[in-house]
């Protein structure tokens, strides 16, 4: 009976962290502990399968080049210089932070992305006197969704990508791209009609601001260059990573040693580690040890392959099914161990006559990257802002995200849904 031990464990550390009375952090590590004190898994099997070490060190490495970085000035630099080319106008502002990310999502990765834009929003809301949390969500939001679109925007397209070989860079933009395009408009859409009252700025805010010369932040030039050197370098390697054949972690692992012994002097490494979020470090260590207990007792991959048999192999019926189920089960668990999952079963489909399998393959790219949106620990994107939020005193509750998350992967799924019918299951009928 280990999965039905499992997921008590599962349900009552999730129904602690949804109280938000504890720590996250510790929450998801007791729970993870927990499975291991259960004999649901080992603690080699925890270190060695199930804790997602690249996400760990990518996320570690980037913090680090954000950390060093923020002190440069680029930041304000930026968010200023943003906000008197739209004048200060909050609406704006909203979309060109949103529109920055959504694009910046789907070029680099969505973690990489929310790492640079926060501290920009941070800087702009503090400076106009309004609250940051309408950019955080839409932040979150416009992550996810443009991470989409590309094959290197978020780690299960990745893992599509990889696992299918007919399938490049140029497939999941031409494929994923148009319909990411339109989901977005119409979230955004929402969000400014929905926190349409709180976007507003006082005349006098917005006249200081536009008083700011922006140039006067980048007095530490030295740490300037150096920054924006290896932040250029290590972005440049995120978009050259396919030809390169390196893994993005490598290269972000790079970068930030890198800047560490150019810019030792400047800010010491000590200083450099005691800026870095552990309690986000540290709540992913659990949370992945809380899905590894549900993988080791098959219980995904038990959910996955139900959803092939009451199929029966039907195409339509079996893409949405996948778009569905994956996309509401992204949003409470993570999503790369149910895609790891669900993978092999869908490549189990050719022996089965099915040829064209890449409505699937689609199918379950929309849902376990727009699934992400609909809860606050359904993307690592979500958790990095929340935790930048909370340490800015700018938190907000899992709830109050729910409210919004919700809607909006309904909205994203049912138009994903009218999109892979028409373009990809009509010929099926």
């Amino acid at each position: 009976m280990e999965w039905m031990m499992a997921l008590t464990i599962f349900i009552v550390s999730y129904s602690l962290l949804i109280s938000e009375k504890y720590n996250r952090a510790l929450i998801a590590c007791l729970g993870g502990i927990a499975m291991l004190m259960a004999g649901v898994m080992t603690l080699e099997n925890a270190f060695l399968q199930h804790i997602d070490w690249h996400t760990i060190v990518l996320l570690l490495s980037m913090m680090i080049l954000v950390s060093i970085t923020s002190q440069s000035g680029l930041f304000e630099f930026a968010a200023i210089y943003l906000a008197k080319v739209v004048k200060g106008g909050p609406v704006a502002l909203l979309l060109v932070i949103s529109t920055l990310t959504a694009v910046g999502s789907a070029l680099l990765n969505n973690v990489t992305t929310v790492l640079l834009i926060v501290p920009i929003v941070m800087t702009l809301t503090q400076m106009l006197n309004i609250t940051a949390i309408p950019y955080l969500i839409a932040t979150i939001l416009a992550s996810n969704i443009g991470g989409t679109a590309t094959l290197i925007g978020d780690p299960p397209n990745l893992m599509i990508g990889q696992a299918v070989e007919h399938l490049n860079f140029n497939d999941f933009l031409i494929h994923l791209g148009p319909v990411v395009v339109v989901i977005y408009a119409v979230v955004l859409l929402g969000i400014c009609l929905l926190y349409k009252k709180k976007l507003t700025v006082d005349k006098a805010h917005r006249m200081r601001l536009m008083g700011i010369n922006p140039r006067i932040y980048l007095e530490r030039r030295s740490l300037l260059f150096k920054s924006v050197t290896v932040l250029t370098l290590t972005m440049t390697g995120f978009i050259m990573q396919p030809l390169l054949n390196i893994e993005l972690t490598s290269i972000a692992m790079a970068g930030a040693i890198l800047l560490m012994l150019l810019t030792s002097e400047e800010k010491g490494t000590e200083e450099v580690f005691q800026s870095i979020e552990w309690v986000t470090i540290f709540f992913f260590v659990g949370l992945f040890m809380l899905v590894g207990g549900l993988k080791e007792t098959g219980l995904i991959d038990e959910i996955a392959k139900s959803i092939i048999y009451y199929t029966e192999g039907d195409v339509p019926t079996t893409a949405l099914l996948i778009l569905w189920a994956s996309g509401i089960l992204s949003g409470f668990v993570d999503n790369i161990p149910f895609v790891a999952a669900m993978i092999p079963v869908i490549l189990e489909f050719q022996e089965y006559g099915m040829t064209n399998l890449d409505p699937l393959w689609w199918a379950l790219a929309l849902g376990a990257c727009l699934g992400g949106n609909g809860t606050l620990i359904g993307a690592s994107s979500n958790l990095i802002v929340a935790g930048l939020a909370m340490k800015a005193r700018q938190p907000f509750s899992y709830v109050d995200f729910l409210k919004i998350g919700i809607p909006t992967a309904l909205i994203s799924f049912i138009i994903s849904t009218v999109y892979l019918y028409f373009r990809y299951l009509t010929d099926f009928m």
